[in-house]
C-alpha cells in the first residue's frame, strides 16, 4: 500500500526542465538518471516519441548563403540607350517644329489644305462655309451656293425638256447642245465664279473679288438670255425660254410646259443672281475694297511696264 501512494504522478511535469520529444533518446536518458536508457517508473507514462518523418537530404554542394547573380545592364549600357532616347526625343522636337513652320507659313500665304468633303454622298469639291467664311459674311455665302445650286438645277432641267422635245420630233441637235450646256456649265460655273468667291470671303482679297465680278456678270447675261432663248447664237430649241415655250405649247402642250418650267427656273436664278451680286458689290464697297484693288491694278500695270 505503501509503495502504491509513493508512486509518483503520472499528470506532473517534471519541474527542472521540459521534455523534447525530438531529443535525443540517449541524451533524455540521462537527464532522468544517468543511465545509457530510461526506465519509466511503476505507473509512469514513458515520454511520447514523434513520428514525423524526417526531412530530406540536402543536394550536396548546395550553399544555402550563395546568392543568385541575375544578369543586369552595366552603367555604360545604361548610358548608352539614355543618350539615345534623349537622341530620338531631340529628332521628334525638330520635326514638330519643322512642321509647325511649314503650317504657319502656309497660314500666313493664305493657302488651305481644301479637303473633297461636299457632296457627303460622293464628295467632289471642298465646301465648308460654318468654319471658313466669317460669321458676318456666312448668309450671303449660303445664298451664292444657293444661286450654284440653282444653275446645276436649270441646266439638268433643260437637258431634260430638251430630252421630251427630241423625242417629239425636235431633232438630235438641240440634244446634244443640251449635254454641252450642262457639262460645260456646271463646272464652269464652280471654277469661275462661285469658288472665287468662295476665296475670296475667306482671304478678303481684292483681286479674287474682281475676279468674281468679272465671272459674275458673264453668268448673269447667260441665265437672262436662257430665260429668254431668242433664236439667235444658241441652236433651235436647246434652252428652254419663254420663246421656245410659246412655240412649243401651240403644237405639243405636254412638251412646253416642260419649257415653261425651265423658263421659271432660269427666271428664278436670274432673279438671285443679281441679288447676289449686289449684296457683294456692295460689301466690296463699304470694306475699302475697290480702293485697293484699284491700288494692286495700279501696281500691277506698273510692274508689267517695268
Amino acid at each position: 500500500m505503501g509503495s502504491r501512494y509513493t508512486d509518483p504522478n503520472p499528470f506532473q511535469e517534471d519541474e527542472g526542465e521540459e521534455f523534447n520529444p525530438f531529443a535525443n533518446q540517449a541524451t533524455q536518458g540521462n537527464n532522468h538518471g544517468g543511465g545509457a536508457f530510461y526506465m519509466p517508473a511503476h505507473g509512469s507514462v514513458p515520454p511520447a516519441t514523434s513520428k514525423l518523418s524526417p526531412l530530406p537530404p540536402e543536394r550536396a554542394g548546395y550553399d544555402r548563403g550563395a546568392t543568385i547573380s541575375i544578369p543586369l545592364d552595366s552603367d555604360q549600357d545604361f548610358r548608352t540607350k539614355e543618350k539615345e532616347l534623349k537622341a530620338k526625343a531631340t529628332e521628334l522636337k525638330r520635326r514638330e517644329q519643322d512642321l509647325k513652320r511649314k503650317e504657319d507659313a502656309i497660314a500666313r500665304s493664305g493657302i488651305v489644305l481644301e479637303e473633297k468633303n461636299w457632296p457627303p454622298f460622293l464628295p467632289i469639291i471642298h465646301h465648308d462655309i460654318t468654319n471658313e467664311i466669317p460669321i458676318h459674311l456666312q448668309k450671303l455665302q449660303y445664298v451664292a451656293f444657293t444661286s450654284f445650286l440653282g444653275v446645276v438645277a436649270c441646266l439638268v432641267w433643260n437637258l431634260v425638256a430638251v430630252t421630251a422635245a427630241w423625242i417629239k420630233g425636235e431633232g438630235p441637235t438641240i440634244w446634244f447642245l443640251a449635254v454641252i450646256y450642262l457639262i460645260a456649265g456646271v463646272p464652269g460655273a464652280y471654277v469661275m465664279w462661285y469658288r472665287p468667291l468662295h476665296r475670296a470671303m475667306r482671304t478678303d482679297s481684292a483681286l479674287k473679288f474682281g475676279w468674281f465680278f468679272l465671272a459674275y456678270m458673264f453668268h448673269i447675261a447667260f441665265t437672262v438670255f436662257a430665260a429668254v432663248a431668242p433664236p439667235i447664237i444658241f441652236k433651235g430649241k436647246s434652252l428652254t425660254g419663254i420663246l421656245p415655250a410659246l412655240d412649243l405649247l401651240t403644237s405639243n402642250a405636254i412638251v412646253g410646259i416642260f419649257y415653261m418650267i425651265g423658263f421659271a427656273l432660269f427666271a428664278l436664278e436670274s432673279v438671285i443672281s443679281i441679288w447676289v451680286i449686289q449684296q457683294v458689290y456692295m460689301y466690296f464697297r463699304g470694306s475699302g475694297k475697290a480702293a485697293e484693288m484699284k491700288r494692286e491694278a495700279a501696281k500691277s500695270t506698273m510692274m508689267a511696264a517695268f
